[in-house]
């Protein structure tokens, strides 16, 4: 069987019905520094990890678990990822 390694590259952002008091205090710190033209400023988080698998599907399976479970509240959060192929590896005894 075959293995492959893929980067995993997450990101996490609030609902956007969910206030972001983060991204209002960024906002309104470019507005003091005469960047008036920036708005809608919403803060989120970045994550990457490295994960083996036998397909993008079962990495996709499992990062969608990893996600929903720990990396994003669900509740207020959405996420998205994109997998990057990055090796493959022979398992042992295959």
């Amino acid at each position: 069987m075959t293995l492959k390694k893929y980067q995993a590259h997450i990101y996490v952002t609030l609902r956007p019905s969910v206030l972001d008091p983060a991204g209002t205090a960024v906002e309104s710190g470019l507005q003091k520094m005469g960047d008036r033209n920036v708005e809608g400023v919403r803060i989120g988080k970045y994550v990457e990890l490295t994960i083996t698998s036998e397909s993008p599907e079962a990495a996709t399976k499992q990062l969608d678990r990893i996600c929903d479970q720990l990396l994003a509240n669900p509740v207020i959060e959405n996420y998205r990822f994109e997998l990057v192929e990055v090796a493959t590896m022979m398992k042992a005894g295959a």
